[in-house]
C-alpha cells in the first residue's frame, strides 16, 4: 500500500502480529541506501518478527523502491522527519522499536536522539554511527573529518559516473525477464544518484557527537559482523551510549542479513521479547 507523508507518497508494508492490540508493539524496519529497499527486510526479518506477535512496519525510504523520488531531501534530518510522518500516517501513536540496517541504523539512532518520546528501543544492524577512521580517538565539536562519510560519498560518485557514462540499453534486454529487471534497477539507481542531491546530502552528513550520543535515552542493541569494516566502531559506540548492548557475529561481514540471518533474527527477537516482558511487568 501507499501513504502520503511529509509531502511524498511512500510505499509501505504493514504486517500484523496476532497478539491483543494493547500488548502488540510496533517494530519499524529501516533499510539501507541506494541498492536497498524494503524487500531486503520483507524477506528476512519481517515475517519471523510478525509471527512472534509484533506489528511490523516497513517502507521504502524516499527515492528508493516504489516511493516517490524527489530531487532533494536526502539528508538525515529529513529522513527522520519522513520516518515520523510515515508512522503517523499509518495511525501508530505509541513509541516504536526501530531496527535499522546499515544507513537505516543511522536514521534510527538520530531519531532516538531527536525524538526520544517516540522510540521504545533501537537495534542497529551494522548501523554506521561512529567512524574509527577519523583523525583522533573521538570527533571534535564539528563532527568527523573524512572517514566513512567521505569514503561513502566517493564510492557513490564513482558509481554515479559509471552509470552516466555507460547508459544501459533497455531495449536490448526486452526479451529477457531477468535482464529487464536488471535494467529497471540500473535505471532507478542511475536516477537516484545522478538526478537527486543524495550524494551531496550523504557527503555532508553530520554524525552524532559523543555528547549527543551520551544524551540518547532508551536501550540500544548494536549488532556487527566480526569481519565488517564497521566492527571497530562497536566498542566505541557501546562506551558512549548510556544503555547499549553490543553483540558481534563471528564469520560475518557487513551483510548480516545474508551472512547470519537465523542468528540475527533470534538475537532481535530475544531483545524485543525481553523489553516487552519488562514493559508488561511495569504496567
Amino acid at each position: 500500500m501507499h501513504v502520503d507523508a511529509n509531502g511524498l507518497r511512500f510505499h509501505v508494508q504493514h504486517l500484523r502480529g496476532d497478539r491483543p492490540a494493547a500488548a502488540r508493539p510496533t517494530v519499524v524496519l529501516l533499510h539501507g541506501l541506494v541498492l536497498d529497499n524494503l524487500s531486503s527486510l520483507y524477506y528476512t526479518l519481517a515475517p519471523p518478527i510478525a509471527r512472534a506477535g509484533y506489528d511490523v512496519l516497513l517502507y521504502d525510504q524516499r527515492g528508493h523502491g516504489r516511493t516517490d523520488r524527489p530531487p532533494t531531501g536526502y539528508d538525515l534530518d529529513t529522513a527522520v522527519d519522513d520516518l515520523a510522518a510515515v508512522v503517523k500516517a499509518c495511525g501508530i501513536t505509541r513509541p516504536v522499536h526501530l531496527v535499522g540496517n546499515s544507513y537505516g541504523g543511522l536514521v534510527a539512532l538520530h531519531t532516538a536522539y531527536l525524538h526520544p518520546e517516540s522510540v521504545a528501543s533501537v537495534v542497529l544492524v551494522e548501523g554506521q554511527s561512529l567512524d574509527p577512521q577519523h583523525t583522533g580517538d573521538l570527533p571534535g565539536p564539528d563532527g568527523y573529518k573524512g572517514g566513512w562519510v567521505e569514503s561513502m560519498a566517493n564510492t557513490l560518485n564513482l558509481v554515479a559516473l559509471g552509470l552516466e557514462r555507460n547508459r544501459w540499453d533497455a531495449s536490448a534486454a526486452a526479451a529477457d525477464r531477468q535482464a529487464r529487471k536488471a535494467a529497471r534497477v540500473r535505471a532507478a539507481t542511475d536516477a537516484l544518484l545522478n538526478d537527486t542531491t543524495l550524494i551531496e546530502d550523504v557527503s555532508t552528513a553530520r554524525l552524532l557527537t559523543p555528547g549527543q550520543l551520551a544524551a540518547v535515552r532508551g536501550p540500544v542493541l548494536a549488532l556487527f559482523g566480526a569481519e565488517s569494516d564497521l566492527a571497530a566502531s562497536g566498542p566505541l559506540l557501546a562506551a558512549l551510549l548510556p544503555d547499549c548492548d553490543l553483540e558481534v557475529f563471528p564469520d560475518a561481514a557487513h551483510a548480516l542479513l545474508r551472512d547470519a540471518p537465523d542468528a540475527l533474527v533470534a538475537t532481535i527477537l530475544r531483545r524485543l521479547d525481553a523489553l516487552s516482558a519488562a514493559a508488561g511487568s511495569a504496567a
